[in-house]
């Protein structure tokens, strides 16, 4: 079966994060990225089926504060080119983890200028602004949520340990995007989570969302079946309270978990020669399967 996956998977990588990928994260030959080759981040972050899951899922957990909702919305281009921005976010987390770290500071810093920009009022009359560190802290927190939970639900377990070092590592970048209030810790970011609880709406924009991801032609078309039946899993990831909060329900059925599951475990022995987990340790100097024969 994981053979089988080999080309629709490269296929996806490159549909999701285009071409250019050598130049990205093949140089400067030897230089570090912003958080080690042996880190719970590469191990996370190297898997497809835990990135595209993981992504929608954290997506859902933004769009939930409305603050950060009407800015995505406005000021984004997602209803016009939903797979152009889905290819520039996967893309900008690959850089964030793996490309050498001055690449990633440089893309950090352009990112900002952007989001200077990027202010207004909410329908209810509440001023926002894209760089305010209350957002930037949640955008973080939902972002490290959905990957490393997608990870530990779909694909490998984790220890506490394990996990709440994954969010340490996540704090190197979020200080870089401002986010100095990032969860360093599991117990952190669900105290964060519980305290955001009660600011969170629903919008009719989660349901234009979710129909988009459901029905934009993300994922090459041999994998077009998995893609609605991935988007539900993300789902199933979101927290109960914001779940309620947006009205969605956990529809993924039990052998649909056991696929992903398959999907996600699959892809943990499927090097991706052409991705930028490959890549990153080829500018490193390490074996190309350096993170797929690594254990816990």
């Amino acid at each position: 079966m994981v053979m089988l996956l080999t080309r629709p998977l490269e296929a996806a990588v490159r549909a999701l994060l285009g071409d250019g990928l050598d130049a990205d994260f093949l140089s400067p030959p030897g230089s570090p990225a912003l958080v080690a080759a042996d880190s719970v981040s590469w191990r996370v972050f190297k898997n497809p089926v835990a990135l595209f899951v993981g992504g929608i899922a954290a997506v859902l957990l933004e769009l939930a504060e409305p603050r950060v909702r009407e800015g995505v919305w406005r000021f984004s281009d997602f209803k016009r080119d939903p797979v152009g921005r889905m290819r520039r976010t996967g893309m900008a987390a690959m850089v964030t983890v793996y490309a050498a770290h001055e690449r990633a500071e440089a893309m950090i810093s352009e990112i900002n200028r952007l989001h200077a920009r990027v202010r207004g009022t909410t329908a209810d009359g509440v001023p926002f602004r894209a760089l305010d560190p209350e957002l930037l802290n949640w955008v973080q927190a939902t972002a490290s949520f959905g990957f490393l939970n997608a990870y530990c639900t779909y694909v490998r377990r984790q220890s506490l340990s394990a996990r709440d070092q994954f969010y340490r590592e996540a704090q190197i970048a979020a200080a870089l995007y401002g986010a100095r209030g990032a969860p360093g810790s599991e117990a952190a970011l669900n105290a964060q989570f519980e305290a955001m609880y009660p600011h969170l709406q629903d919008s009719e924009i989660v349901l234009e969302f979710l129909q988009i991801v459901n029905t934009a032609e993300v994922l090459p078309r041999m994998l077009a079946p998995l893609q609605q039946m991935l988007v539900r899993a993300a789902v199933a990831l979101v927290p109960e309270p914001v779940r309620q909060c947006l009205g969605l329900q956990d529809e993924l059925k039990s052998s649909e978990r056991h696929l992903v599951q398959l999907l996600g475990r699959g892809g943990e022995h499927l090097v991706l020669a052409s991705a930028p987990p490959a890549l990153a340790c080829r500018r490193l100097g390490l074996p190309t399967n350096y993170l797929y024969r690594k254990g816990e």
